[in-house]
């Protein structure tokens, strides 16, 4: 999986829409939008990534754990947030806003407003956070795999997709905001980053 570094990302909060994690077509045009803009580059190819909002979305929500810790009530200012990890207010306060509409963020308008957790970082795992900004975890040309249908030497296809989806899952429901703010990843994670090959990208 890669990063994007633009941000962009469809909403969506079922199985049913775009995805932050897909296995996606080639773009056609050879354009995409960073930053609202378009621009003109080379093919986007092929693959997983996770997108710059839930990225950016991750790191808001471990700055506003880490406010949790100290106080549960505690209000940190948007502008806090951008400042303490670099992402641009207005992309953020959009993050934040969907966070907020899907029940892991609230917040407070006023001169002493801010953000806060809406609920206890253990019990929001980032598969919770991606699915709130991005929609589902995975599916195969904006379709969810269970759904396609394959034939002849392409039969067994749809199993692989599935398989892929499963295994996002066990890692990202797996893994809570508390457990990324502590470094307390579950052994099986961990596990994983010591495979051959996991830092390598290919």
């Amino acid at each position: 999986m890669t990063a994007r570094g633009a941000p962009g990302g469809a909403t969506g909060a079922d199985d049913h829409g775009q995805l932050a994690m897909s296995m996606t077509a080639k773009t056609a045009s050879g354009v995409r939008r960073v930053g609202g803009q378009r621009r003109r580059g080379t093919r986007e190819n092929a693959g997983m990534h996770v997108s710059a909002k839930a990225d950016c979305g991750m790191r808001a929500l471990l700055e506003l754990a880490a406010a949790y810790a100290d106080d549960r009530t505690r209000l940190v200012k948007g502008e806090t947030i951008a400042t303490a990890q670099q992402i641009p207010l207005k992309f953020l306060e959009g993050i934040l806003r969907q966070l907020r509409q899907s029940g892991i963020v609230a917040s407070q308008r006023g001169a002493e407003g801010g953000y806060r957790l809406d609920k206890d970082p253990a019990d929001v795992s980032i598969a919770d956070v991606v699915r709130a900004l991005d929609g589902p975890l995975a599916a195969v040309r904006g379709q969810r795999p269970e759904d396609l249908d394959y034939t002849g030497a392409s039969t067994h296809l749809r199993e692989v997709w599935i398989a892929v989806r499963a295994s996002m899952r066990q890692v990202l429901e797996g893994i809570s905001l508390a457990d990324v703010a502590a470094g307390r990843l579950p052994s099986e994670v961990t596990g994983l980053l010591d495979a051959p090959g996991a830092w390598h990208r290919r």
